[in-house]
């Protein structure tokens, strides 16, 4: 008989549907698209480019940070992000695993 999963996700799929949720927002998303390959950007340089508020974006990076897709380093006064390829990849990789186990 398989696992009830009803009620409660296994762990390991707690962490990623952090992740999901993250993406799940059409602002974040955008963000996200932002970045090209292996570049950081701080909160000023998003804002920029967006029709969001700076104070907006910093949630936004906040969540997207917490959740895992992005990492992120402190220099000075300004925090650097970047996508955390690694836990995305492991996320949609674990998803993928799922279905061809599960199909």
């Amino acid at each position: 008989m398989k696992n009830d999963y009803s009620r409660a996700l296994p762990v390991e799929w707690k962490e990623m549907s952090r992740i999901f949720v993250a993406l799940g927002d059409e602002h974040r998303q955008r963000i996200l698209l932002l970045f090209e390959p292996g570049e950081r950007l701080n909160v000023g340089q998003i804002a920029e480019v967006s029709t969001l508020a700076r104070s907006t974006v910093s949630h936004h990076l906040k969540i997207l940070h917490e959740s895992g897709v992005l990492a992120s380093e402190k220099r000075g006064k300004e925090v650097w992000f970047w996508i955390n390829r690694d836990a995305i990849e492991a996320t949609l990789g674990n998803v993928l695993d799922y279905l061809k186990e599960n199909s």
